[in-house]
């Protein structure tokens, strides 16, 4: 059995009111304050109890991508082959169970040096989301938070470990003036997860963006709307994407990652789906700004 979706990141980073204005106001996020001075600040994007959990630290750092197992025998059992295979593995704690709001999880890292954690039993909320300014929710759920792109080395010698080794599937490749990318699926989400080689001054083992899919084009035209009004830090303009038909837009968040901002994701098939190299990773729009 491999991971079923993207379930949870875990950062550390040093501004979280910077964080907590850009969730709430820009994404229309939902967020839960930090119970103590070291605790966590959560964003909470579905009924799941976070998305994002935002620890406090001096520096900025990637603490865990979570990748969810529907059972605890399929996790128990991918943990095992994992380590049978020479992966360095520890079992998390109770404590840190219990801050990632889980009922197991096993925490290593991947080739590319980027920290996993297969989990099991996510806590689901009784009570409805709360956006942090009027939306209409987002496409998470069984499809997970979204999707995180990773600089990589060498991006198909990552992706094809974690084909073999966590059950992905691909989904496209695009490749399109220095840049190289590789897609995967775990869910009908066309990609959870994507690999892209060292190209526009990023290096391997940086995370290039996390992208948030609404349940509405409006709620990505008013966000766009407010970066542009407001001159926020925007990425790259309006745009539909080749591969994935996505409409979005790409913001920088107060870490060293980029949003992006997106609604309308095609979805896979995996009876009927044809694997494509594309030569763009546009359809229209998506300029990047100076």
């Amino acid at each position: 059995m491999g991971v079923s979706q993207l379930g949870y990141i875990a950062y550390q980073a040093p501004n979280l009111d910077e964080w907590r204005k850009f969730a709430a106001g820009v994404l229309g996020l939902e967020v839960r304050e930090p119970a103590s001075p070291d605790a966590p600040m959560y964003l909470r994007v579905d009924d799941q109890h976070h998305r994002f959990a935002l620890y406090p630290g001096k520096d900025e750092k990637l603490i865990a991508i979570g990748w969810e197992v529907p059972t605890r025998t399929g996790l128990q059992d991918l943990a095992k082959r994992l380590q049978g295979k020479g992966i360095a593995m520890r079992e998390g704690t109770k404590a840190e169970c219990a801050a990632r709001k889980v009922a197991q999880f096993f925490a290593f890292k991947d080739p590319h040096g980027f920290p996993v954690e297969i989990y099991y039993g996510p806590t689901i909320e009784d009570a409805p989301f709360r956006p942090g300014r009027a939306h209409a929710g987002f496409n998470c759920g069984g499809l997970g938070l979204g999707h995180i792109v990773l600089i990589c080395k060498d991006q198909h010698a990552a992706a094809d470990w974690y084909i073999n080794e966590l059950g992905f599937k691909l989904s496209d490749y695009i490749a399109w003036n220095d840049a190289d990318a590789v897609f995967l699926h775990c869910n009908p989400r066309h990609h959870s997860l994507a690999m892209l080689n060292e190209c526009y001054g990023m290096t391997s083992g940086q995370v290039h963006h996390v992208m948030l899919e609404s349940l509405s084009l409006d709620d990505v035209g008013r966000a766009y709307d407010m970066v542009v009004e407001n001159k926020l830090p925007l990425i790259m303009t309006l745009g539909r994407h080749s591969n994935d038909h996505m409409t979005s837009f790409y913001m920088k968040s107060p870490s060293a990652f980029a949003i992006e901002y997106g609604w309308g994701g095609r979805l896979v098939d995996d009876a009927t789906w044809r694997v494509r190299k594309y030569g763009s990773p546009k359809l229209w729009g998506h300029q990047l700004v100076a």
